[in-house]
């Protein structure tokens, strides 16, 4: 978190309507505090004129110190507006409120937001819930059955971001990994015991645990599906917000950042951070490039 010096707030005009001070406002503003970074206010719409509303969100901000733009776009999409305005301001963070889909929405269209997490090439927060960080858990989910470089340099960001969000919530950081379940056919032996494949995973822990002061209580290593043992997992916690990440590159034409991420992000009871790795970002950054 301390190297967002922008952060791009995505502002929902029906909902500021409702509510002068929205929830992606809310958790940008704190994360501006922290960071004593810029925000940038966009409305994405061509149908209605919203300069009334920006202006006085801007002046409020104003007034509160905080240095602050504003502009309403669009550019044939929701997604597509919010990330050549990301790539124009330069922005380190996007945070948007996420409005879940139907089921049958999300069955015949990739929901705009899922779209948003595969493209967007910088880190993308998604407001779910009006429940206050300060005193809450912050839960960071990786995946240490993939020790390569750029996995393991993806875990030691998941982890920092966690670090950093516990501080200004006020609390210890719980990370956990999910372990698959063990297979008596597996060529190698340790993967045929329940035990040896959990002390594999703690093992891939104990660098990061190390470093950032986590002791074997906020470590939570568990046999089943990330998908399901990471949203099970931050209602327990009673977590404000979860950090999960993607290493994937085909999601130019494909699913970039994979069905976990996606599945979690309406399942998850707590606001959700997704980062991804450095060659995910540089293979973004050069898909835009061409465009």
């Amino acid at each position: 978190m301390q190297l967002i010096r922008r952060i791009l707030v995505v502002i929902e005009p029906s909902a500021e309507n409702d509510k002068v001070e929205s929830l992606a406002m809310r958790r940008a503003c704190l994360i501006a505090n922290a960071t004593n970074a810029s925000l940038h206010l966009l409305i994405c719409d061509i149908k209605f004129d919203h300069s009334d509303l920006l202006t006085t969100l801007k002046q409020d901000l104003q007034a509160e110190d905080f240095n602050v733009t504003a502009e309403q776009e669009w550019h044939e999409s929701v997604h597509q507006t919010i990330i050549k305005v990301q790539q124009a301001e330069g922005s380190d963070l996007v945070v948007k409120q996420h409005f879940p889909d139907s089921t049958l929405k999300r069955t015949l269209l990739t929901p705009a937001d899922w779209k948003l997490l595969r493209y967007c090439p910088c880190p993308v927060l998604m407001v779910k819930t009006d429940r206050p960080w300060k005193g809450a858990a912050v839960l960071a989910a990786i995946d240490v059955g993939n020790p390569d470089g750029e996995h393991t340099a993806l875990h030691a960001s998941i982890v920092q971001y966690g670090d950093t969000l516990s501080q200004l919530t006020g609390i210890d950081l719980h990370v956990i990994t999910a372990h698959p379940s063990p297979m008596i056919s597996a060529a190698d032996p340790v993967y045929q015991m329940s035990s040896s494949v959990e002390a594999r995973y703690r093992d891939q822990c104990r660098a990061f645990q190390t470093k950032f002061e986590i002791d074997d209580a906020h470590l939570h290593i568990a046999e089943g599906a990330a998908d399901v043992l990471i949203p099970y997992t931050a209602h327990h916690l009673k977590a404000a917000v979860t950090v999960i990440g993607t290493v994937g590159r085909t999601g130019i034409s494909g699913a970039l950042i994979g069905n976990t991420a996606e599945v979690v992000l309406d399942s998850l009871e707590s606001d959700v951070l997704v980062l991804k790795s450095e060659e995910s970002l540089k293979h973004l950054e050069e898909q835009l490039a061409r465009v």
